[in-house]
C-alpha cells in the first residue's frame, strides 16, 4: 500500500453528501489501519474566540473556525505552517508536531503567542475525515475522490470558496475541466 499522507483529496461530482460536497480535504495521515484528514474548504462562519479564547488573532485568513469533518466535533484540532526551526519532519517547537513538510499539527493547550512565533500561517478545525482500514480504498475505487499533490497555501487559503476548482484548474489533462462543472447539473 502507498500512503497518501500529506496528499489532497478532491471530491468527484459523485458526493453530493453536503458535508464533503465538492470538498478539498489534506490528509494527516494514511495507513493500513485508516487514515484521516481535515476538510480545507469548509469555513463555519464562527469566530475562534467563542471556543479558544486567544487564538483569533494569530490565524490565517479568514481567521474563523472551519469544520475538517463530521469526526469528533467536539474537538479542535490546529495546523500550522512551520517555520524558524529545524527543516525536517517531526521538528518543530514543543508545541508544534510537524507531520509532513512543513505542515504541523498545533498543540491548542500552549500558549498561542508561543505557537505563532514558529508558524507562518495557523487554521483551526472543529472535527476531522476519518476513514476506517479499507474504507478510504473502497472509496477511490468507487471514483468518489481525486487523489492530486498539494500545494504550500492549500491549507490556508485566503479563499477557501474557490479552493475546490482552484485545485482541479491546476491539474494536468481532462482533470482540469472538471473545475468548469456548474453547481447544479439540472440548471445546465
Amino acid at each position: 500500500m502507498t500512503s497518501l499522507t500529506g496528499q489532497l483529496l478532491v471530491a468527484t461530482p459523485r458526493i453530493t453528501e453536503p458535508m464533503f460536497r465538492r470538498s478539498v480535504v489534506l490528509l494527516l495521515h494514511h495507513d493500513e489501519g485508516g487514515a484521516h484528514g481535515v476538510v480545507l474548504n469548509k469555513p463555519l462562519g464562527v469566530d475562534v474566540d467563542r471556543v479558544l479564547p486567544g487564538w483569533s488573532s494569530h490565524l490565517s485568513g479568514p481567521g474563523e473556525l472551519f469544520q475538517g469533518g463530521p469526526v469528533g466535533l467536539d474537538t479542535a484540532l490546529g495546523l500550522g505552517w512551520v517555520v524558524g526551526v529545524e527543516d525536517r519532519e517531526g521538528a518543530g517547537a514543543p508545541s508544534i508536531h510537524r507531520l509532513f513538510a512543513a505542515v504541523g499539527v498545533v498543540d491548542l493547550d500552549a500558549e498561542p503567542e508561543q505557537v505563532a512565533r514558529h508558524t507562518g500561517a495557523l487554521r483551526i478545525f472543529a472535527g476531522y475525515s476519518g476513514w476506517g482500514a479499507g474504507q478510504l480504498e473502497a472509496e477511490l475505487g468507487e471514483g468518489s475522490w481525486y487523489v492530486v499533490s498539494r500545494e504550500p497555501t492549500d491549507p490556508f487559503t485566503g479563499e477557501p470558496g474557490t479552493l475546490w476548482r482552484r485545485v482541479l484548474r491546476r491539474q494536468p489533462g481532462r482533470l482540469a475541466f472538471v473545475a468548469h462543472l456548474p453547481e447544479d447539473p439540472e440548471r445546465n
